[in-house]
């Protein structure tokens, strides 16, 4: 197999859940091929280096091995190698949510009837 579609490709190495939301993401730009923004009939090759925005994840891969069936996760893992950097930065980004959610003043409790009143008038401009 020389060159696979990258939609394809994307589906079998298990970043997408369906080749319909690897195509989306494509089309979206949110994923380039080799430093360029990717179609998804574009084919990828191996050695070709992708970089995908998935939610708030980046990852960037080099691509190891083509397949076009999607299989179990360790076969699909086996596809790619994801660069070291990338690997880094996002453990440094899911440290930056953990803190972020840490530091959120969220309430103890769902307020009760009364405030919820409260609120829903203080909202509206109503007086209490």
């Amino acid at each position: 197999m020389q060159a696979v579609r990258i939609d394809k490709w994307l589906w079998a190495a298990r970043f997408f859940k369906t080749r319909s939301l690897a195509k989306t993401a494509l089309e979206g730009g949110h994923v380039h091929y080799n430093g360029q923004r990717a179609k998804p009939s574009r084919n990828v090759e191996v050695g070709g280096k992708l970089r995908i925005r998935k939610g708030q994840q980046t990852f960037e891969i080099e691509i190891l091995a083509l397949s076009e069936q999607r299989g179990p996760a360790p076969v699909a893992q086996a596809l790619y190698s994801e660069t070291p950097e990338s690997v880094a930065e996002r453990q440094r980004q899911a440290e930056l949510r953990k803190l972020a959610k840490a530091a959120d003043a969220t309430p103890q409790q769902k307020p009760n009837k009364k405030q919820r009143r409260n609120i829903r008038a203080m909202k509206h401009g109503a007086d209490l």
